[in-house]
């Protein structure tokens, strides 16, 4: 069971048909829920502005329950319970527990603290849980500790992701880019390669929650990164996927071109031999419920569409205009709008909302200059799911 963008698939091993957007019309492929808000590290960078108590009004236990069997009605897209930590919901066990008996691939995305215990994986994993995700945004633990705001998240986070592969689970090691651990990224890949992960997902800083804008690396430093990532790609285990900088597509393609000696224009419509999964962005193929039930098109993207307690999921993803528009390529606008690649990535929705209040402006973070006359008119759009009278863009 692959997750996330490079390599993902459904639970039966298919990717949705169609091309770019089309295939998530109907289904994500990844729902996110934030169980809570609650986590006891203090983390620089942290989306949801994690607190140390829960809250009151987060979703109960049965709500979670009906959201659950809800999205069953996807189809069996990757269920992910995160925070904050998830580990701190007493009843984290039977979510689980009911996602699997559902039939939804079953993963969580706990804090590296000392709730992530042997004995804590091992339950979740006699619940039905399938795979785990846990950050590591430094080789050691001064880099590590430093950035997680507590002394020993480093250490914890080794020993759960010990527990995790000992337990057969499948790993996924997290790394936020930012400008505090951009030399010693060489060094997080070796760490995750001695993990025995199955894949590292890195992810480029968004301006959001308390990510600051002064942590951003430069488009430059990107573009850098990014084809590292791709030359890495080729020498490691482990698969490698990227979270809001989905300009890794473009430059995959492009080396793939250079490498074959193929017009990289013939290449756009494939998946690079499965080293993603194209047009996966912010709404497209992904949706995200906060801890009180409002519905995003991913964490990164705080834009509500609507509410799980008073509204169906299924139909906010399918039919809400802002949904619709972030499935729609002809939408985008700025070097986004012109790029030949944008139906393949599309830039950072996220990114381009936090840097300009714009969700659909160009991705401020990619340098790249769209060919002249490269996009063919016509192509880009999509159409919106209109089973059952759902609305078009």
């Amino acid at each position: 069971m692959r997750v996330g963008e490079t390599g993902g698939v459904a639970a039966n091993g298919a990717v949705p048909e169609g091309r770019g957007r089309e295939r998530f019309a109907a289904s994500p492929l990844l729902v996110i829920w934030e169980v809570t808000r609650a986590c006891d590290l203090a983390c620089v960078h942290c989306r949801a502005s994690a607190i140390p108590t829960r809250e009151a009004h987060e979703l109960t236990t049965e709500e979670g329950r009906r959201l659950i069997s809800e999205v069953r009605g996807f189809g069996r897209p990757v269920m992910v319970f995160t925070g904050g930590d998830p580990l701190k919901r007493p009843d984290i066990h039977d979510l689980i527990e009911t996602s699997a008996k559902q039939g939804l691939p079953t993963h969580l995305s706990p804090s590296g603290t000392p709730l992530l215990t042997h004995d804590a994986l091992w339950r979740a994993q006699r619940s039905g849980l399938n795979g785990i995700s846990i950050s590591f945004d430094g080789s050691h633990e001064e880099i590590h500790d430093r950035f997680r705001g507590v002394k020993g998240s480093f250490r914890w986070s080794l020993e759960g992701a010990g527990a995790a592969v000992g337990l057969g689970l499948q790993l996924q090691v997290n790394t936020t880019i930012t400008r505090h651990n951009l030399g010693d990224l060489a060094a997080i890949a070796s760490l995750v390669g001695s993990l025995e992960a199955h894949r590292w997902s890195l992810f480029l800083l968004v301006p959001t929650g308390r990510g600051a804008a002064d942590q951003q690396i430069t488009p430059a430093e990107t573009e850098e990164i990014l084809s590292w990532l791709y030359r890495l790609s080729k020498e490691v285990r482990f698969r490698i996927k990227t979270t809001e900088a989905p300009h890794y597509r473009r430059i995959t393609l492009q080396r793939q071109a250079e490498e074959a000696g193929t017009p990289v224009a013939t290449m756009i419509a494939g998946s690079a031999g499965g080293r993603f999964v194209p047009g996966m962005n912010d709404g497209s193929g992904f949706v995200f419920v906060n801890s009180r039930g409002d519905v995003h098109p991913s964490g990164f993207l705080p834009i509500t569409a609507g509410n799980v307690r008073n509204a169906s999921l299924v139909d906010l993803y399918r039919t809400h205009p802002l949904f619709l528009a972030l499935r729609n390529p002809d939408r985008l606008k700025g070097r986004c709008g012109q790029c030949e690649f944008r139906t393949v990535c599309g830039g950072s929705r996220a990114r381009a909302f936090a840097t300009t209040g714009d969700y659909l402006d160009e991705d401020p973070a990619c340098s790249y200059v769209p060919e002249p006359g490269a996009l063919v008119p016509g192509t880009g759009g999509s159409p919106a799911f209109t089973g059952g009278g759902g609305a078009r863009p």
